[in-house]
């Protein structure tokens, strides 16, 4: 943010970033969509840059210049790079979206960032939005990507094929992209992130994975629209000449893995940790010879983790099991790195002790975001990492008092974010300045730093409530484990103020079936279910357990709401990247949160 621009390492931006891979590597795959069969298409990086500067020109046509915005409504897809580099190479401020979003939160996106053209992915979104274009000042043009005619992203692109223009190179402290927070706690803010915040993110990264090549392939999971899948996947994937296939759906996830075989994943730890849960349940449904020879290859990977030496008969075991968890992700992959919550460290141990280690990091939207990863030589489980290269973590006491272990983490580096759009009080709040480390950015979590400098998240200030006694609960992190329990599969604490906590927990259904077989309730529906006694015990029971390993007494909840939905997307109760809206679920359930109490 005050560095020279001789500090600034080339590529400074993301338009030479993208440019120069596309002269090393134009005959590879860049990005792999799936066809009407099924299977994968690929198109190479010279193929992506073409269409790139087709749409660049037809961009100049429209009169796109340097700082206008530029919008996006649609998935992960090949038409979402095109679409982002061929507005950076405008100058312009790309501000993507998210497919499956509220009407109100496109509008007040496209309103709020000041959006002169936008490109949405279909017919229908087309006529969601085509009459905001009277109503919106900035809003001037809206495109179909996947449409013909004089509306469609076609048409934009067969116009800068007629007359094309070359690229801009913007300067690493100009904007190159809005994201708008998810807005777990208030209305969505647009996090200004700039050239040289994405760059030196990817710089930082690539760095501490020298071994990631062009050889690498990832199957695209996480939205591009959040910064995490935007920086780790699509920028750095670019970077080192890497391909991407593009998830179908999170129901053909398995399907995808065995088609696209991917080396690498960037993802969130749920995928891990239901890959986990479910491996754990077969087997203690199953018995017999299978779990005998699973818990035997665990013992195997235990005493190669003392030894450091592979037995014989972990080698056979290995083949005979843990083979066969590796072929659930294709067969080829060696590692992944993960973020948005901390991985269990149990659950982090089980994968390396597979041969697919999970590299957890830490960041935040502001933050562009990694602050902090482990990474292969250097990893710690139970922690987030060290501060990535050119970034410092300091924690600050203030809110706690100098004699505590923990307090609030604040970033410095060249990965903090510009400013929060239209918002200067909000800025002005969560910024921070240090005479030697110039501006940061205060994170709102709780955390600690080990004397090897490892980061441990402890919390989350805002999250963060006291019980009637005056012990402090810390939610998300009793809600991560309560997940981990056998039969549940989410969840979200209660109790500020109150004399306990009370838990509101969905159950895992699928898990439970060979259970309720038994108990002759194979045939109830999830909305009888939750009001069975028998079945309610038997779940409160396993989680109360399963939290006494870790928690004390005052933390556990002691009564519960179970619920035949699970929190998501599309009822309000998740933001895109599966984080918990807890204003709108306390919206909704709060007369049941507090009956609990009487």
């Amino acid at each position: 943010m005050t560095k020279t621009d001789a500090w600034y390492e080339y590529p400074s931006n993301l338009v030479d970033m993208f440019e120069d891979s596309v002269k090393k590597f134009s005959d590879r795959p860049l990005v792999g969509m799936k066809n009407a069969d099924g299977d994968y298409d690929y198109k190479t990086y010279g193929q992506v840059a073409q269409r790139v500067d087709n749409l660049r020109g037809g961009l100049a046509q429209l009169g796109i210049e340097k700082g206008d915005g530029v919008g996006l409504i649609i998935n992960n897809s090949e038409a979402w790079s095109v679409i982002a580099f061929a507005a950076y190479g405008r100058g312009a401020r790309l501000v993507p979206m998210y497919e499956k979003e509220l009407e109100k939160t496109w509008r007040y996106i496209i309103e709020d960032s000041g959006l002169k053209v936008l490109f949405v992915v279909n017919e229908d979104v087309y006529n969601q939005v085509i009459g905001w274009v009277d109503e919106i000042e900035t809003l001037e043009k809206v495109f179909i990507i996947y449409g013909s005619g004089e509306n469609s992203m076609a048409a934009v692109e067969a116009m800068g094929q007629k007359k094309p223009v070359a690229s801009l190179k913007p300067h690493y402290s100009e904007i190159a992209s809005l994201i708008y927070t998810s807005g777990t706690t208030g209305d969505p803010k647009g996090v200004l992130l700039s050239h040289g915040n994405f760059t030196t993110n990817v710089l930082a990264a690539r760095r501490m994975f020298p071994h990631a090549d062009e050889n690498v392939v990832t199957l695209s999971i996480l939205p591009w629209a959040h910064s995490f899948g935007q920086t780790g996947e699509l920028y750095l994937g670019i970077c080192i000449g890497g391909s991407t296939a593009i998830l179908g759906s999170i129901d053909t996830i398995v399907d995808d893995l065995g088609k696209v075989r991917p080396t690498m994943l960037i993802a969130v730890p749920r995928v891990f940790n239901k890959v986990y849960a479910g491996i754990h349940n077969m087997m203690r449904e199953n018995g017999g010879l299978k779990e005998k020879l699973f818990n035997a290859a665990k013992k195997e990977a235990e005493k190669k983790r003392e030894t450091g030496k592979a037995s014989f008969k972990f080698k056979i075991l290995d083949k005979l099991v843990f083979g066969k968890i590796r072929a659930r992700f294709g067969g080829r992959l060696t590692e992944a790195v993960t973020g948005s919550a901390a991985m269990n460290p149990e659950i982090a141990q089980f994968f390396i002790d597979i041969g697919i280690p999970t590299y957890d990091c830490y960041g935040l939207t502001e933050t562009t975001p990694a602050m902090t990863m482990n990474s292969p030589g250097a990893t710690r489980l139970g922690t987030v990492g060290r501060a990535i290269e050119k970034v410092t973590v300091k924690i600050d006491k203030s809110l706690v008092g100098e004699d505590s272990e923990d307090g609030e983490i604040l970033c410095f580096g060249p990965n903090v974010m510009q400013g929060y759009h239209n918002k200067p009080e909000k800025t002005q709040e969560v910024m921070v300045s240090d005479p030697k480390l110039g501006v940061g950015f205060r994170t709102g979590d709780r955390g600690r730093l080990d004397k090897d400098g490892y980061l441990h998240i402890t919390g989350r200030f805002k999250e963060e409530y006291k019980l009637e006694n005056g012990k402090y609960v810390h939610p998300a992190s009793i809600e991560e484990d309560i997940k981990l329990s056998a039969y549940a599969i989410n969840a979200m604490l209660y109790g500020d103020g109150k004399p306990y906590n009370v838990c509101m927990l969905v159950p895992d259904f699928e898990a439970l079936k060979s259970v309720l077989n038994e108990m002759g309730l194979g045939d109830k529906s999830p909305k009888d279910l939750v009001k069975d006694d028998k079945v309610l015990e038997l779940i409160k029971t396993d989680v109360t357990a399963h939290l006494k390993k870790t928690y004390g007494g005052y933390e556990i909840p002691k009564k519960f709401i179970f619920l035949p939905e699970d929190f998501s997307i599309e009822n309000g109760m998740l933001t895109q990247t599966m984080k918990l809206k807890r204003r709108n679920v306390y919206e909704k359930y709060l007369d049941q949160l507090e009956a609990l109490y009487k």
